[in-house]
């Protein structure tokens, strides 16, 4: 069996730059790995990821947008994550079953009991070994972000909401959810990741 690492976090706290170092320094100790993302990481996926993220002056109701986030995920776990497991690869996910919990959860609003049975639904129980959540102020993390899609342009308070909403994610599943602080330098950041990843490959 593979490895499924997440990278959570909200907008501009780093993840993108962290995933990369994270597989460079997985490829560099001998552990190829498969980057993926959601919304997106399939076909479907990524026609959905458009309908998302893009059309900033579409409105869609926050239940809409978790069936449609549900629909690319149970494609993506099908088609990606799931094959790519039973291979034994090492998978390094952009936003997973946490993200959904966080932002339609506490940043919507949507009944989090229900959203963790949708993610029961849509990945058949796979849960990731170890999800990484970066995290940063939202005044930080907004300077950062670009502002292009629907959930940046969101306000201040409902990334406070998601940001809480990740914390309390990690709090109530410590073993398998990590707080990384978001806030400093890259190298610094990079290396405590790898802390936190390490115990996993030597398990390989």
């Amino acid at each position: 069996m593979g490895l499924l690492v997440t990278f959570e976090g909200i907008e501009g706290s780093g993840k993108t730059t962290q995933i990369e170092l994270t597989r460079e320094y997985m490829e560099m100790e001998g552990y190829p790995c498969l980057v993926t993302k959601e919304p997106g990481g399939v076909p479907l996926g990524e026609e959905i990821r458009t309908l998302l993220l893009d059309k900033g002056d579409l409105r869609i109701d926050p239940l809409a947008e978790l069936f449609l986030i549900e629909a690319d995920r149970t494609q993506h776990v099908a088609e990606v994550i799931r094959p790519a497991l039973e291979k034994g690869q090492m998978i390094l996910c952009d936003r997973y079953i946490d993200a959904t919990i966080a932002y339609q959860g506490y940043g919507r609003g949507v009944d989090i009991d229900f959203i963790v049975e949708m993610n029961q639904w849509a990945t058949g129980g796979l849960t990731p070994h170890r999800t990484i959540v970066l995290d940063c102020p939202v005044d930080l993390g907004m300077a950062r972000a670009k502002g292009e899609d629907r959930f940046e342009r969101e306000g201040h308070t409902f990334h406070q909401r998601v940001r809480e909403g990740y914390l309390r994610i990690a709090q109530k599943d410590p073993e398998r959810v990590r707080v990384v602080s978001g806030k400093g330098e890259q190298v610094a950041i990079q290396e405590e990741i790898r802390r936190i990843i390490r115990p996993l490959l030597d398990r390989r």
